[in-house]
């Protein structure tokens, strides 16, 4: 139903239609901007991007949404609206959460207000930042005979609870959440502040800090067009040194299912070849950006063929390279096609046509990647 004039005689009558075809939601807001508006419930999972749950724009800060007439609704419809991600929800006017909202009518019209937008995932609570703990500045990576800095960002309340959680192991500690970094930052601390306050989801992340002057070599797999490089031996270190002294010292889902893997540019490239070779131990890979260029013919061989079903993310900018797009979509058919990963479903190429190679767009991208890989079933 498409209204060109909210305020005329029209849409009063086709309101009034509506009344016992299905439910009619009316939103109105005292923020108002280009991004789009979606429904997220308990009828779609919280997906927040659901395309089939976006709002029309009617007028100047109004927008409506009309439920089809065989919908299978839930007894009570739990719901929030978002511009697209958690990181740009609904808030009251003091910035605050807001609660779930909820109906358990089926039919009708359903009138509902936003005061305010997160944008950027500002603003957020201190209350709900991770606990940053330095593992160890000289952490032993035999495999190179090297030391290492790494850090455990674990959830909020992790001393007050008795929960085991999911891992993932990124790359490139230095530009996840350190405000002084050059090219500045992921703010995976910021982030998961709030999805930890609107319960999306907990999770433990292990960040290893790169080799500086060596990051490249040591991302770099046996020998491609930039020389013969050290991935094996360092991906050895994360399966066979790294994730025991983890799963010793903390309190951690130690299957692969719940074991992920992620990084960008040429750390997401080194994620891909621990993903790729040890499939009984990463269930989860995250990856934006990837080198691909490095090794153009890059062999899928899955180990087995039971641990096919891993679930991917990769995300792409339009604005990196003029062939990224492609190798990243010749990737996503390679492991289609190699049965790496059997149901199509399980990979989510997500591209940002705007999307130049930094942290800025990582950033956007990174708790959309969290929500689908670790904490949506479908």
């Amino acid at each position: 139903m498409h209204v060109k004039n909210p305020d005329n005689a029209t849409f009063t009558k086709e309101l009034n239609t509506t009344r016992n075809t299905g439910l009619y939601i009316i939103l109105t807001t005292d923020e108002d901007d280009s991004r789009p508006v979606y429904i997220s419930g308990n009828f779609n999972n919280w997906r927040t991007q659901d395309k089939e749950f976006m709002m029309e724009k009617i007028g100047n800060s109004l927008y409506h949404y009309k439920f089809p007439h065989d919908f299978d609704y839930p007894v009570e419809l739990l719901y929030k609206f978002t511009k697209g991600d958690w990181s740009d929800v609904e808030i009251d006017k003091n910035g605050d959460r807001t609660e779930n909202r909820f109906t358990k009518n089926h039919t009708g019209i359903q009138k509902e207000h936003v005061a305010r937008w997160r944008k950027n995932w500002l603003p957020f609570k201190q209350s709900f930042l991770p606990q940053v703990q330095l593992i160890s500045d000289e952490f032993e990576i035999p495999q190179l005979n090297k030391t290492r800095k790494i850090w455990a960002l674990l959830p909020h309340d992790y001393d007050n609870s008795s929960e085991s959680y999911p891992v993932l192991y990124l790359q490139d500690a230095q530009n996840l959440f350190n405000e002084a970094a050059e090219f500045g930052n992921w703010k995976i601390d910021k982030k998961l502040a709030v999805m930890s306050e609107y319960k999306i989801g907990k999770i433990i992340i292990i960040a290893v800090e790169h080799a500086d002057e060596e990051r490249i070599k040591e991302y770099n797999v046996g020998k491609t067009v930039l020389g013969k490089g050290e991935g094996r031996k360092y991906i050895r270190f994360v399966t066979d040194t790294l994730k025991p002294f983890v799963d010793s010292n903390f309190r951690t889902k130690t299957e692969r299912e719940f074991t992920g893997i992620g990084g960008s540019s040429m750390g997401g490239l080194v994620s891909i070849f621990g993903g790729l070779k040890n499939p009984e131990v990463f269930g989860k890979l995250m990856i934006f950006s990837p080198s691909l260029w490095v090794v153009p013919e890059l062999k899928i061989s899955p180990k087995k063929a039971n641990l096919s079903d891993a679930k991917v993310y990769l995300y792409a900018g339009g604005d990196e390279s003029p062939s990224l797009i492609q190798y990243v979509q010749k990737f996503q058919k390679d492991l289609i096609e190699s049965e790496f990963v059997k149901n199509k479903s399980n990979i989510n190429l997500s591209i940002n046509r705007r999307g130049n190679h930094s942290e800025t767009y990582w950033s956007d991208e990174f708790p959309i990647a969290i929500e689908w890989l670790f904490f949506q079933s479908k």
